[in-house]
């Protein structure tokens, strides 16, 4: 199979507004903002030609630009970070656009490149995302944790809030999940398609965009990575996350 390398880019859409910790992209981790984590993880990938933050935030933008990266003011009116992405997206000319999450501190820039080496290998994939296979019955069970369930091939069924796929009987040596990361990359021309589409009902009811796709009839290439890159939402996560990166920095 012939390899055509593409030009890629990653954005990090960051904003203050948090309803359960507030300001956390701004919340020390380890003796560094969170989202200099993400930044300085998101820049160890090797196919990116860039990385930016975008923001509609003074005080995110003066923290960027203090540890050295790259801030794209935006609007303030923008629904998610998709939108937020695809306004950046604007001003700069590669093919391929990697959204990486604000509150993902642990994110692996190895899956990064994988996910671009997927579009260079399959020409007919639009979008893609990253699962990681999970366990944890009561992961399963949390309606903040997304599930995905997937194809043979590979892409998206369903994306869920609920415990999908249901388990009947006994399942404790065979019973795993796909548990979704919220990472995306998009193909330039899809990401501005998907921006123009409206939300469906059930993204309407599952508040989950990725499905405003599933429902147009398109395709989400799912890639099943092995590492839980952790959202912070609470205290718990962030302690969580603390817990790791010591661990890692320890000689």
């Amino acid at each position: 199979m012939s390899i055509n390398p593409v030009k890629a880019i990653g954005v990090i859409p960051a904003r203050l507004g948090s309803t359960r910790l507030s300001e956390k992209i701004l919340r020390s981790v380890a003796g560094k903002p969170m989202i200099q984590h993400v930044w300085e993880r998101a820049k160890q990938a090797k196919k990116f030609e860039d990385v930016i933050i975008a923001t509609d935030d003074a005080r995110i933008e003066a923290c960027v630009r203090g540890f050295g990266g790259k801030a794209c003011m935006t609007r303030k009116d923008h629904p998610n970070g998709t939108s937020r992405i695809a306004e950046v997206t604007e001003r700069f000319k590669q093919d391929i656009v990697i959204n990486i999450q604000g509150d993902q501190p642990l994110v692996d820039p190895k899956a990064l490149d994988e996910m671009v080496s997927i579009f260079e290998k399959e020409k007919n994939v639009e979008m893609l995302t990253l699962a990681v296979r999970m366990t944890d019955k009561a992961s399963y069970e949390n309606p903040n944790v997304v599930k995905v369930v997937c194809d043979a091939e590979g892409n998206a069924l369903y994306f869920s809030r609920a415990a999908i796929p249901f388990f009947q009987g006994k399942q404790d040596c065979a019973f795993s999940f796909l548990k979704h990361l919220g990472v995306y990359g998009y193909r330039r021309d899809f990401l501005k398609e998907f921006i123009g589409w409206g939300p469906g009902v059930l993204e309407n009811t599952e508040k989950l965009e990725q499905l405003r796709v599933l429902e147009r009839g398109r395709s989400i290439r799912v890639i099943e990575t092995a590492y839980d890159f952790i959202s912070v939402d609470t205290e718990e996560d962030l302690q969580e996350v603390e817990k790791r990166l010591q661990v890692r920095s320890t000689p």
